[in-house]
């Protein structure tokens, strides 16, 4: 059990969350919030989060990407701690619940929007399980081709902030797209940490990660440019919506994303950005608590 919970890597459920709940928010400050879409969507987020953190390590191993050299989390199916064929197992259910879960929150939420909503939502869905499967498998996985950060921002981003606002709502605000973005651009600079973090390791398996394809110098402006551009998002939507004061809360986590970016530029050391994951992840999260706290107060 203690491998499994170790595969799963609920350390990374917080930034799978954050967009949920951002979305939610955002409903709630407009009136249309319903705390059982809240809940299906993080129910379902967080079996698509499990399912995407399974398949990565499935495809890993199977791969060969990852190697004695890794110096991340421990991966259960190259150490012999779960093995291909349970693991593959494992992939199966977490599918097949991230189905289930997400047709209930289809139901729930397209009681009044209807079948249109529903099949779009539904297909929506399958690709979401297909991105989660097809990071690291598959003949072409993408992941490897240096494709995860804009997968991220798709699916961390727009598809959780604007998908999630929508089933609550059923109706879309363009300008929505700016916080989205924000959370997207976040969650892409964990990955990048990630991947700067195993810039070595991944130049010798082949896997072209964006800090391989620029070299480290170029990925540490790379994060710098996520962060900056993420927090001009929200300053961009927070002056286009004319928002008042008390919703430029979030501006207090900032220091906190400096912080991150100046981590990452001066540890030398791949173990050292280890901590920093989880810190720009938790990060983000208090980002958008501080943003959608914001936003119901005004």
């Amino acid at each position: 059990m203690k491998s499994w919970i170790a595969a799963a890597r609920p350390r990374t459920l917080p930034l799978a969350l954050a967009s949920i709940i951002l979305g939610s928010f955002l409903a709630y400050a407009t009136g249309h919030f319903s705390p059982i879409i809240a809940a299906l969507a993080c129910l379902t987020t967080v079996f698509l989060q499990v399912l995407s953190n399974f398949a990565n390590d499935y495809g890993d191993a199977v791969s060969g990407k990852d190697t004695a050299e890794r110096v991340g989390p421990r991966r259960a199916v190259a150490t012999g701690d779960i093995t291909k064929e349970a693991m593959l197992r494992g992939i199966v259910v977490t599918a097949v619940l991230s189905l289930v879960a997400g047709i209930w929150l289809l139901i729930e939420a397209t009681r009044v929007g209807g079948q249109v909503v529903f099949w779009s939502f539904f297909i929506l869905g399958l690709g979401c399980i297909a991105a989660a499967i097809g990071y690291t498998n598959g003949k072409r996985p993408y992941g490897y081709a240096g494709l995860g950060d804009i997968a991220v921002l798709i699916f961390f981003g727009w598809v959780g902030v604007l998908g999630t606002y929508y089933l609550h709502a059923l109706t879309f605000d363009s300008l929505l797209l700016l916080p989205a973005t924000s959370v997207g651009l976040f969650a892409t600079g964990v990955l990048n940490i990630n991947n700067i973090r195993d810039i070595e390791t991944d130049a010798k398996t082949g896997k072209n990660s964006i800090p391989v394809r620029l070299g480290r110098a170029g990925a540490i402006q790379y994060h710098w440019a996520l962060l900056l551009a993420g927090m001009i998002c929200a300053l961009l939507y927070s002056v286009m919506t004319s928002a008042p004061s008390v919703t430029y809360l979030y501006l207090l986590s900032f220091p906190l994303f400096v912080l991150n970016g100046r981590a990452v530029a001066t540890h030398r050391q791949p173990g050292e950005l280890n901590p920093r994951l989880g810190q720009l992840a938790l990060s983000t999260l208090v980002f958008v608590l501080l943003f959608g706290i914001g936003q119901v107060l005004a």
